[in-house]
């Protein structure tokens, strides 16, 4: 029985006790309340089930409120030399031309001494947010008493992390009253080695709340009002700018030399000019940096990590001093190219999803089952690779050329062009602008 109402002012359906619904129940709502072709929609959704009754349950219960799956293309890119180590890097994305390109570049570097990548720090951050009225040397005060309780008490949750070299580094009482009256902050620092550690983070940082609210209550030196210390919140931190990678590239200026850069010394400079535009000028450095994202977020996302987390970490990390700017940087100098990426990447190879989703273990083991630092080093060396290719289209041949030749296949698609159709029109592009407007014009002259 589906109870719902017509609010007849802005005409929205609500339902009470959704979430309560068999997925059954769920959709049938949807399709009564939504859809003019029930059985066509309908169907759509069931398609996209998992026949696998018990692979599909498992996808039903990752989130809430689950109706059916919803595909994204899973590919690869092979032929990456990292650090001396081949690797195929898997990649889960619907943009066309992401996979390609970034194939591309790992080939260009193949030959060229490949991708050197490193580890920098590991730290990861949490927060507990309080306001206190009072007197700051007493504050103060307290938190050298209460700190070594703060650690004790968390024990049952941090021994088995302990155990294999991580836990808790340490934790600090920061005053930021010149920012909000009254608003003081635990600021706590981590190590969860291969786990991303969001739900170990949490929890400790609850218990430091729960620990420092209660001492408070028996802190001799504090008024009542003093005791009375308000907990506003307890979360991790997705800015982890302790928790870095670099990745990089180089060779000989003369040695980039190839197909599309017959002069080199031009190619390097315009490049590096490219780069520099995007150091300075924050509307080509967003563009500049998503696309380095295209290739963290798609081994991200294959590897079951939270892409929302990178992505947020990441572009703040690109405002640190103050402006947005590029997270890329290239060097000519004394003959030598360089190019590289300095990152915060918070990753996990244990927990999660990477323990349930069938395709993120089968990911991670085309990785060589990496650490969380392995893994890091290969994300970073994708959003390298990824801007390598980009930049080096935009300096040579344009963006476009090779872009839309990606796209042709999604508009021949569109138009649901038949296979002897898209194999005359792949050959027609192969000495032809692509463009939508000149894609549907050849499929118009080749049904006619």
């Amino acid at each position: 029985m589906f109870v719902f109402s017509k609010n007849k002012t802005h005409m929205r359906n609500t339902i009470s006790g959704f979430s309560k619904f068999s997925k059954s129940e769920k959709i049938e709502w949807l399709l009564n309340t939504y859809f003019s072709d029930k059985d066509s929609a309908r169907t759509l959704v069931q398609r996209y089930w998992n026949t696998d009754e018990k692979l599909q349950k498992l996808h039903d219960e990752f989130i809430e409120n689950t109706i059916t799956n919803y595909y994204l293309p899973l590919g690869v890119a092979p032929n990456f030399l990292i650090n001396d180590t081949f690797y195929t890097i898997p990649m889960a994305i619907e943009e066309s031309s992401v996979v390609a390109a970034a194939s591309k570049a790992s080939k260009f570097w193949l030959n060229r001494g490949g991708f050197k990548a490193e580890v920098l720090s590991t730290e990861k951050i949490g927060q507990v947010h309080f306001i206190y009225k009072g007197d700051f040397e007493k504050l103060q005060s307290f938190f050298a008493h209460v700190k070594p309780k703060l650690i004790s008490e968390t024990a049952s949750i941090t021994k088995n992390m302990e155990r294999r070299g991580g836990g808790i580094l340490d934790i600090e009482l920061r005053d930021k009253t010149s920012d909000l009256p009254n608003y003081y902050q635990l600021h706590a620092t981590f190590e969860t080695l291969d786990a991303m550690g969001a739900n170990f983070i949490n929890s400790c940082l609850e218990q430091f709340a729960s620990t420092f609210k209660n001492e408070a209550q028996s802190f001799e030196n504090f008024t009542t009002e003093e005791k009375n210390i308000s907990i506003v919140m307890s979360i991790l931190s997705n800015y982890v700018p302790q928790c870095l990678v670099r990745a990089e590239v180089s060779c000989k200026v003369e040695d980039l030399k190839s197909k599309d850069i017959p002069n080199p010394e031009e190619f390097a400079q315009k490049f590096k000019q490219a780069v520099q535009i995007a150091e300075v000028e924050t509307y080509r450095a967003v563009t500049h940096n998503k696309g380095i994202m295209n290739g963290i977020d798609a081994v991200v996302l294959a590897t079951g990590n939270d892409f929302r987390a990178v992505e947020a970490g990441v572009h703040a990390y690109a405002s640190k001093d103050g402006k947005y700017s590029s997270l890329t940087h290239c060097s000519v100098e004394n003959g030598i190219f360089k190019f590289w990426i300095e990152i915060p990447l918070a990753l996990g190879t244990v927990g999660g999803l990477t323990s349930l989703h069938p395709l993120v273990k089968f990911s991670l083991e085309m990785l060589q089952k990496p650490t969380a630092k392995d893994l890091m080093k290969i994300v970073a060396v994708a959003g390298l690779a990824q801007n390598f290719a980009a930049l080096k289209s935009l300096t040579t041949t344009g963006i476009q050329e090779g872009h839309m030749k990606m796209h042709l296949m999604n508009i021949l698609n569109q138009f649901e062009a038949t296979e002897t159709e898209k194999v005359k029109l792949i050959e027609h592009f192969k000495k032809n602008v692509v463009t939508h407007s000149a894609v549907v014009e050849a499929i118009e002259r080749i049904r006619k």
